[in-house]
């Protein structure tokens, strides 16, 4: 669906094209894929049609467990560009899928001052919002899938 002329422009909407539909489609079914290499076994995300550990072309879409561990994250506190300022404050992070590949993501339901290096997360949906867009994975507390950070190892609010 196409976004209302007379709106704000949007920067958070997503461009499928032929080849990334089907990470789309399986997003709004409330899954997550991530690519795997036939050749050498590795997953990883954002999806691209090659390897980019050992460049094969075969590589297959895969459901992911959904559970990841929090790699690092920022709070934004003030964004300008829509519909972000109306989020404020966020939290922007990488996370590490139980299957490997890092992602870019945001970290919902949980205070800033909850969050902890390698704590576990578990993966959710946002949107489409208004009709309009793609859902968008996020994630919120849950599975505990890594090991424990080394002591002294938390993320941290500037502000704070």
């Amino acid at each position: 669906m196409s976004q209302d002329p007379g709106a704000a422009p949007r920067f958070d909407l997503p461009e499928p094209d032929a080849f990334t539909r089907p990470y789309w489609d399986a997003a709004a079914e409330g899954r997550l894929l991530i690519r795997r290499c036939g050749g050498c076994g590795r997953a990883h995300h954002y999806p691209r049609e090659f390897c980019p550990y050992c460049w094969s072309e075969d590589v297959a879409w895969e459901t992911a467990s959904g559970r990841a561990t929090l790699y690092t994250w920022s709070v934004v506190h003030r964004n300008d560009l829509p519909p972000f300022g109306g989020r404020v404050p966020y939290v922007a992070a990488v996370v590490d899928l139980a299957e490997g590949p890092r992602m870019m993501t945001e970290v919902v339901e949980c205070a800033p001052a909850g969050l902890r290096i390698g704590m576990g997360l578990t993966v959710g949906f946002r949107g489409p919002e208004g009709g309009v867009g793609e859902a968008v994975a996020v994630f919120r507390p849950g599975a505990d899938v890594g090991p424990a950070p080394a002591p002294g190892l938390t993320g941290s609010d500037p502000r704070d």
